[in-house]
């Protein structure tokens, strides 16, 4: 589309051509030589939180904390003509919020320095690339969780009962001994018995559940142990379809997850538990061309730091935890367990809040 074009159709009814430009779900700002828009479509007015209006007063480096890698790229395509992109940049906008996002950047025809910029957020394909990921954790923790379990646990019970004849009759010191040795064996026990919820590969029996009805019990029992005194909100959209799940399975997910908030806001933290349904979020589904639908969108959300940035990527793999003593196995079980009903977890930061996201099929 021509500059010319631009001007002259922007003040009259939008043609087919600006139709199209309008109708995108990608955010598009068309930018004159002095960076002002010549054109904003409504998916960029909502993610730069503005009108096309003040954009056009102020500009984009107006709207910007720290606008460099945008300012630069700009730059460097005006310099260097054709197209230009950058992957997953961090933009800051007034007011602490960022935006990861990919940039596409190419010439406008017919008018010099003026270029048409493209806004990918990445939420969206950093979900289908954790996707694989998760999946790929999972799949490997289940086979350390099967060899762990073969090799481990079978001697247990054979150490626990040697201790405890020991026990039997002997003097004070050793009988502390036994007992510690009874403790740690027990210890390990369980810690293999949580491993060995990876290596069930069978297919959950999956029925028409009402998430509400899911969180109400989590949040029930989450305010009778580990949540108890602390203030858990609710933001639910009560016209949510049923949901495609194993019931019991759902309720360890959003334990874990409620837990895991709890622990990281703390007693005078605030938690809370959202739903929405979400239009438009397909994803292949493992061995099959076919795609599903996630519509049922459930956040996790705590006020708490959020997890240490070298570890923040690798927070569902086995192992990796940055709690003193944890396992680093509980969000490893959550991304297996979503893994199996079709959907999607993810972690992110938003408004200096932390967020997990669950994303899960409607029940046919």
């Amino acid at each position: 589309m021509s500059l010319a074009a631009l001007r002259r159709l922007r003040p009259i009814p939008p043609a087919p051509s600006l139709d199209l430009v309008t109708a995108l779900p990608v955010p598009v700002v068309a930018l004159d030589a002095m960076d002002l828009p010549l054109l904003v479509n409504p998916a960029a007015e909502s993610m730069l939180n503005t009108s096309a209006a003040m954009l056009a007063d102020r500009g984009l480096a107006g709207l910007t904390v720290d606008d460099a890698a945008v300012a630069d790229l700009l730059v460097h395509a005006r310099a260097q003509g054709g197209r230009h992109s950058a992957f997953d940049v961090e933009i800051g906008f007034p007011g602490a919020r960022t935006v990861r996002a990919d940039l596409l950047i190419a010439p406008l025809a017919d008018a010099p320095g003026a270029l048409v910029l493209t806004l990918q957020t990445r939420s969206v394909a950093s979900l289908v690339e954790r996707q694989a990921v998760h999946r790929g954790a999972a799949r490997s923790a289940t086979g350390v969780a099967a060899m762990l379990a073969h090799e481990i646990k079978n001697p247990l019970s054979g150490i626990k009962g040697a201790a405890q004849l020991i026990a039997q009759g002997a003097d004070p010191d050793t009988a502390e001994l036994t007992d510690l040795i009874c403790v740690e064996v027990d210890r390990i026990r369980d810690l293999v018995d949580r491993m060995e919820g990876f290596t069930d590969t069978r297919a959950l029996p999956h029925a028409p559940e009402n998430i509400h009805a899911v969180l109400g019990h989590v949040r029930k029992l989450a305010e009778q142990g580990f949540a108890r005194g602390v203030r858990i909100a609710e933001a639910y959209d009560p016209s949510l379809p049923l949901v495609a799940a194993h019931r019991d399975s759902l309720v360890q997910v959003f334990l874990n997850l409620l837990k895991n908030a709890v622990e990281a806001a703390g007693s005078q933290g605030k938690i809370q538990l959202t739903t929405a349904f979400r239009h438009g979020l397909f994803v292949a589904t493992p061995g099959s061309p076919r795609k599903v639908s996630l519509p049922i969108e459930v956040c996790v959300i705590d006020t708490g730091p959020g997890a240490p940035r070298d570890i923040a990527d690798h927070l569902f793999d086995p192992f990796v935890t940055s709690k003193p003593g944890g396992r680093g196995l509980g969000l490893a079980l959550v991304a297996k367990i979503v893994g199996d009903h079709g959907g999607i977890v993810e972690y992110g930061r938003e408004n200096d809040r932390t967020v997990f996201r669950v994303l899960l099929p409607v029940a046919k």
